[in-house]
């Protein structure tokens, strides 16, 4: 029986070792959280039965990310937390003392040293006692000030993240092919070129200050301190006297945060730490945790068992996926019926059967329907060889790294592999149409009403059909097609974005639009495709010299407008859409030099969109967020105690209200 239990044992360490390198390395994911932490648990206790620890067992070590470049030993170790799903667990743990609630943020770990008040280095977590030296891609990560107010010795440890939006945008616009943003974050610190990794908007928030030289003992304090030097830190909650009910209502708030969608990042759990960091650093070390450093809290995934009804294979961006369609079950307060399969190998992995085939789903982290095991399989699984869509050839990919199957269309004009583009063309920052989402798009697509932008504007031909389709009627019906008329009036730096146009997000097109008309930028990208030595200029040059462009972004412009088919369908929308073209250049030098944050309510302005156009048509900038850079914070409520207010005044930073800024930086004739 105990060779029985070594054979699993050594089987368990081998698959969640292959997972956890996967999972810190940006590779394809090998298994889900649910299936890590069932894996993981089941290692544990069979550890404990045989009182044997294989040497390379993942529970008495850090998962270790394996990012090439300089190593650099860690000043203070960092290492991993033990997790609960248990709130009683939890309380007992905390033994009545205060403690704190906070996210635990689905990215990488990056510890930042300050001295004299300048960043001096950024190390990656690694496996928590040596890690790799990143610091010259900190300009890329925003977040990390090159500068803070404090002089002395300070370290801090932050999650590098990427929000859901941000993700969704890269993929739309590269074209690449990520399972989540966590992949794409980890994978995105491996490049080497700054300009690249700014592009994926990584954003570091700190979770917990390491070591300063000024006395603060308490945790929430020591938080606050980093916010006053400029950080923007997790979300956090306290809680006094953390009994079992206290306890249940702040993880609660969490929860609500996440079903809802309030959080604009990754999580995979909570993380609960003392308010006396003197008391947490008393703990000893336990394998690879810290007893008393902090607890991590996973929620309990709520599972149930259906039946398959079908393998539906959906085809959207470049490859076609596998959606388990089964009869409906109530999971989180929800009636859940659809679940991706991912790919090939996933189905072959949870060994996927035909209708009929008995599953366990759940939503993991609250909110992602997921397939996590085949408790009886029925039949056998079959990979079309015809896309769903158009029908023709579909053929089966390996990748190369990962050895991951995926189905692809190979018909490029494929309608459904424009789905993601559809979905940025209709977008509030594209051509702004309400109430057509990505799966009504899909359904649009499905009964070939639509197979480029323009066919948009032709759905009024089909309004008593989507009147009576599920989920429509007549209202729903008329107001789609209130807000695609309403869409044919539209600004061209919106219409640029909307195109999909590669490497061309909003920032982009209003670069382009500040420099040319919209004319003047076709005629640009086009002059050359029909002159007789086109071969000679360059992609890249055309539009290189503008600033923040560049030769990549410029060929990837040029390319797009310089093919016949883009320009068809293009010249073919413009029969349907008015643009118009704001004056984007500079009217005045007022401004110019000086970068603005706008926070709170405006009242000689119609709203803080206008301020903002004001102060850039006088050569200035306007930023989301205070920083070293930031020359005035415009606030009316000057002895505001908001966020921005604190950093602000941690920084030095001026703060005006509206009416100076009139009186400072516009004549009275111009409000």
């Amino acid at each position: 029986m105990t060779d029985d239990k070594t054979l699993r044992m050594q089987q368990l360490v081998r698959e969640l070792n292959e997972a956890s390198d996967a999972y810190y390395n940006g590779h394809t994911e090998r298994m889900t959280d649910y299936e890590w932490d069932a894996r993981f648990d089941e290692l544990r206790r069979l550890e404990q039965e045989t009182g044997t620890t294989l040497p390379d067992s993942p529970t008495q070590q850090v998962s270790e990310d394996n990012i090439t470049g300089q190593k650099e030993e860690h000043e203070f170790a960092t290492l991993s937390l033990a997790k609960t799903k248990q709130v009683p667990e939890l309380v007992k743990w905390a033994g009545q003392k205060p403690i704190w609630l906070s996210w635990k943020l689905d990215g990488l770990t990056l510890v930042a040293t300050y001295d004299g008040g300048r960043l001096s280095k950024v190390v990656t977590r690694g496996n928590g006692h040596t890690g790799t030296n990143i610091t010259h891609l900190a300009t890329a990560i925003s977040g990390i000030p090159a500068t803070i107010p404090s002089l002395g010795h300070t370290v801090i440890r932050g999650e590098a993240v990427i929000s859901y939006d941000d993700f969704d945008r890269f993929l739309m616009e590269s074209g690449a092919d990520y399972a989540n943003p966590r992949n794409l974050a980890s994978g995105s610190l491996t490049l080497k070129e700054v300009d690249e990794v700014r592009q994926r908007h990584i954003q570091w928030l700190p979770f917990t200050l390491v070591y300063t030289e000024e006395a603060i003992n308490s945790w929430g304090e020591r938080m606050d301190w980093l916010d006053r030097q400029g950080f923007t830190t997790v979300e956090r909650l306290l809680l006094a006297s953390p009994d079992e009910d206290a306890v249940e209502k702040g993880i609660a708030t969490f929860t609500e945060k996440v079903t809802t969608k309030q959080n604009p990042f990754p999580v995979d759990g909570l993380v609960i730490c003392y308010d006396d960091t003197a008391y947490a650093q008393t703990g000893s070390v336990t394998g690879h945790h810290a007893t008393r450093a902090g607890l991590a809290f996973k929620w309990e995934d709520e599972a149930a068992e259906t039946t398959l009804r079908e393998v539906e294979w959906s085809c959207a961006a470049s490859t076609i996926s596998p959606v388990a369609i089964f009869e409906s079950v109530e999971l989180e307060g929800t009636t859940v019926k659809r679940a991706s399969l991912c790919n090939i190998s996933e189905c072959e992995r949870l060994g996927i059967g035909a209708a009929g085939t008995r599953l366990q789903v759940i939503k993991a982290n609250k909110i992602i329907p997921k397939v996590v095991q085949v408790v009886e399989r029925i039949g056998t699984f079959t990979v079309p060889d015809q896309c769903p869509v158009c029908h023709a050839a579909a053929t089966v990919k390996v990748s190369e790294a990962s050895g991951t199957k995926t189905l692809h269309c190979t018909n490029d004009e494929c309608p459904a592999k424009q789905l993601k583009k559809f979905a940025r063309f209709v977008s509030k920052e594209g051509m702004n149409i309400d109430g057509i989402s990505e799966q009504t798009l899909s359904k649009f697509i499905n009964l070939g009403w639509v197979s480029e932008y323009a066919d948009l504007y032709d759905l009024r031909s089909h309004i008593r059909e989507l009147a009576q389709m599920e989920g429509f009627g007549e209202k729903s019906a008329s107001n789609i097609m209130r807000s695609i008329d309403k869409s044919r009036q539209v600004e061209a730096h919106r219409l640029l974005y909307a195109l999909n146009i590669p490497l061309c997000g909003l920032d982009v097109c209003k670069r382009l639009l500040a420099a040319y008309t919209l004319s003047e930028l076709i005629s640009e990208a086009t002059r050359q495709s029909d002159d007789l030595f086109a071969t000679q200029t360059e992609p890249q040059d055309v539009f290189a010299h503008v600033a923040g462009i560049g030769p990549e972004k410029s060929a990837q412009f040029v390319r797009w407008f310089r093919d016949e088919h883009n320009m068809a369908r293009y010249r073919r929308l413009l029969e349907q859409i008015n643009v118009t073209q704001a004056e984007l250049a500079p009217k005045g030098n007022r401004c110019e030099g000086l970068t603005f944050v706008i926070t709170g309510d405006v009242n000689h302005y119609k709203n803080r969109s206008e301020l903002k156009n004001y102060i850039e048509s006088q050569g200035g900038k306007v930023a989301s967020a205070v920083s070293g850079s930031t020359s005035f914070l415009i606030n009316n409520d000057v002895a505001s105690t908001s966020g921005k207010n604190k950093k602000a005044l941690a920084l030095g930073i001026p703060i005006i209200s509206e009416d100076e800024f009139i009186t400072r930086y516009q004549h009275e004739t111009e409000t």
